[in-house]
């Protein structure tokens, strides 16, 4: 069974920064990627950060140097570095696991959520 446990979110003042972590118990599912989306109220989930199949990350463009995301597998853990934040960042992060090779959802965590005041 696939269990992914957010935590580290909060609110943060417009440019400060947070870290996210992810423990994840899906490692050795090779069919999944692992990486992060979020989802604010009244938007559609937005892909952030994703740890492809062949082992490169891929970020989406309004993250794009700002996002970091990193893994520890001897800990099972999947880490996002969030620098520069601004308040559309705000949005509820979800530790996702998805199919490689056609991108569906899998497994998700119950989320964390992230608030940026200007």
């Amino acid at each position: 069974q696939v269990q992914l446990v957010e935590s580290g979110g909060g609110s943060v003042q417009a440019g400060g920064s947070l870290r996210l972590s992810c423990a994840a118990s899906y490692y050795g599912y090779s069919r999944y990627c692992i990486g992060w989306f979020r989802q604010a109220p009244g938007k559609e989930r937005e892909g952030v950060a994703v740890i492809k199949s062949d082992g490169s990350t891929g970020y989406a463009d309004s993250v794009k140097g700002r996002f970091t995301l990193s893994q520890d597998s001897a800990k099972n853990t999947l880490y996002l570095q969030m620098n520069s934040l601004k308040p559309e960042d705000s949005a509820r992060y979800y530790c996702a696991a998805q199919d490689c090779a056609s991108g569906q959802l899998g497994y998700r965590g119950q989320g964390t959520q992230v608030t940026v005041t200007s």
